[in-house]
Order: structure tokens, then sequence, then C-alpha cells
């Protein structure tokens, strides 16, 4: 029987999302719900769509956000992409490519895996050769920012790659949008999704997506029904049309889409490009004062994601007891390395109000006298000194 109500400790979230969430944000939820269908709504539903064209980069009228995680915002993308008997390239270079691979296969796609090593960005001649071998392919899917890894894809490239095939393009952006440079017009993505939690700093539960003209007329002109009622855009999109053409179709979340509205403005008030200089800023500062400390990063620098890094376990350490440690007695947390690199690194998330110098010294000090008290020599000074550089 429940008698008292629930109290969340207090956490330092550094690991790979949630990330924490703004005083402003967490305001905003708190606020009197109202009706999903009341004109003042229809208001915010509008503001919402024209703030997530901003961080989107885009122009595209069929941007707006899924009610569910960045889990489903990636099903809505597939499912409604393709249909049985398409063909869908998936390149999988992480845990994320791989569940984009296992959707496409249940909406009746033929998958063709690009299989490309862990830790590392998928590579644009790779995919040339595999479109060359398979020019029936419809739709090229990718993640730009891997967050099982820590690994960056020349996203520009890859859909440039892509478009010479005249294949459609889907990117995920769930670990990168509002915190790495997102340029969905520029670089001819056709569609695109995300999640709120990571670099927009919103709770989670919600999933920005995108779609294009060509992905439009894609969805638009299917021969069979989209594979889920739910996330069917031909019924999400009158919803979130213009206020003369709405229509009913769910009750959507009233007051995570309030906290959504005003992460939006928090980003447009810093600026885009100057949220994306921070996280890089601050990511140059943490392998600079990993490195100091006798560490190493677990991707080259050149394929390395600012808001999620990854950082290798020392031989011989115990990496669940460190993250363990480092809740119990800093309540900080970091995460564990998924599939092949589980137990071989950790995930350390540097996103959007968590990435900050200040969350980052935190970082350095307690790891490093966490893995001290393990035995490992670690120059903790020298973090210190080369963050401070």
């Amino acid at each position: 029987m429940m008698k008292s109500s629930f109290q969340p400790p207090h956490r330092i979230l550094m690991g790979p999302g949630p990330s924490p969430v703004h005083p402003r944000v967490l305001e905003a939820l708190a606020r009197p719900t109202i009706g999903h269908l009341d004109p003042e709504f229809i208001r915010l539903m509008d503001d919402i769509k024209s703030g997530l064209r901003d961080v989107f980069r885009t122009e595209n009228e069929f941007t707006l956000p899924i009610s569910g995680p960045g889990s489903a915002g990636q099903e809505a993308c597939v499912v409604n992409l393709l249909e049985p008997g398409d063909t869908f390239v998936a390149c999988v270079n992480g845990v994320f490519g791989e569940r984009m691979a296992l959707m496409a296969e249940r909406a009746g796609a033929i998958v063709l895996r690009l299989a490309q090593p862990w830790g590392r960005g998928v590579d644009p001649e790779a995919l040339r050769e595999m479109l060359k071998a398979h020019p029936e392919t419809k739709l090229v899917g990718f993640v730009h920012a891997e967050t099982s890894t820590g690994a960056l894809s020349d996203a520009k490239t890859l859909a440039a790659v892509a478009r010479e095939n005249d294949c459609l393009v889907l990117m995920d952006t769930v670990t990168s949008l509002g915190g790495v440079q997102v340029e969905v017009d520029d670089w001819g993505i056709d569609a695109c999704y995300s999640g709120t939690q990571k670099c927009l700093s919103c709770p989670p539960g919600l999933s920005p997506v995108t779609f294009g003209p060509k992905a439009r007329v894609a969805i638009t002109g299917r021969k069979t029904p989209v594979r889920s009622w739910f996330l069917d855009m031909n019924l999400l999109i009158p919803y979130w049309g213009s206020s003369a053409k709405r229509s009913y179709h769910h009750t959507a979340p009233v007051n995570a889409l309030y906290g959504l509205h005003e992460a939006l403005l928090l980003v447009a008030e810093e600026g885009l490009p100057q949220r994306w200089e921070r996280h890089l800023r601050v990511h140059r500062a943490m392998v600079a004062g990993i490195e100091a400390m006798g560490l190493r990063m677990a991707v080259p620098a050149a394929e390395r994601l600012p808001s999620l890094n990854t950082v290798e376990v020392p031989a011989g350490v115990d990496e669940a007891m460190v993250r363990r440690q480092l809740l119990d007695q800093y309540s900080l947390e970091i995460g564990a390395g998924l599939g092949p690199m589980a137990g071989k690194i950790w995930r350390i998330g540097l996103m959007g109000e968590g990435c900050t110098e200040h969350n980052l010294m935190l970082l350095l000090d307690a790891l490093g006298q966490t893995l001290a008290d393990a035995g490992v020599k670690v120059d903790r000074a020298g973090a210190r000194a080369a963050v401070e550089a």
C-alpha cells in the first residue's frame, strides 16, 4: 500500500541520459493542465513546431513532437517510410543502428546491415559500395551520434552518398540535437528524429521528428497502411496541423509539452551556435582532464561525440564498482558500456544543462578519488590543471 509521496534523491546526471533539467522547465511542467484542444494549447503547439524547426535547422512543415520517447520517434520514421518489400540499408555501428534495423524488419522491409566497427563513425565509402551493390535501396538510415559508443558520424557526407543513389535519408539525432551541429535542410536529410531528455534537457517522454518533402510524398503515397495506428503520420499530421484543419487523434501529454516549450525557449535564448560551442568546449576540457589523469578515450579524436564521451576502463578495474561508488558517495551518475563494449568503457554525458565546467570538475575529482581508492595510479592534480589551463 502506498503511504507517502515519492521524494527522489538529488543526482548529478552525467550518464547517457536523461540530463539535468533546468528549474524553469520543472516549473513549466507544474503549470495548470488545460485541454489538449483548448485554443491556447493549440497556440502552444504552433510555437513548439516553430521551435523544433529552429533546432533541426529546417523549414519542414512536418515537424512535431511524437508523444513518446526517442524510440517512438525512431519507430515512427521507420514504419512511415518503409512498406513491406522495400529495401533498407541500416548503418550499424552501435546499439541504436541495430535497433533501427530491427524496427525495419518488423515493418516488413528487406534489411541490409552495413556493419561498422563499434566506437567509430560510419564510413561513407563503405556505404557507397553497399549502395552500388544494391541500387534498389529505398531508404538509408544512420545514427548521427551513437549513444552506445560515443561516436559521431559525418552526416553530411553520408546523406550525400545516399542521394547519389536516389535514396531517402533517415538520421537519428537523439544525442546530438541541441548540443552538436545538426543541419537537416543543408545536409539533405529527408527524415530525422530525436529525444527531449538529452541535449535539450527536458524530461524524457517526447520525441521530436521532422519529415522533408520527399519523405512526405513517400508517406502520403503509400500503397499499404502504416503498421502502427498511433504512429501513422497521415493521422498525426492533421492533429498537429493548422488550427483550421486540426482534428483529434490522441490526448497529448499537455504538461510535458509545456516543459518542451520552455526548453526550446532556453535554447533560443542561449543561441544554437553558442550552445554547440559550449558542448564542444567542455568536451575538449574533459578530454584534456581525462588524458592528464592517465586514462584513455575510447573513440578516435576526429570521431568523438562532444555530448557523450566514452572512457576506457583501466585494466583490472571493476567498472560497475566505480559507478556504484560514484552514485553512493557523490550522488553522481555515469553510464556503463553496452553490447561488445560492456565492461570496457564508461559513458559520460555532457549534455544540455549538465554540460558545464563545474560538473566536469566534480566528475574528474570524484572519478579520480574513486580510482585511487581502488588502487589505480591517477594524476588528479594534473587532471584539474589540464581543465583549468
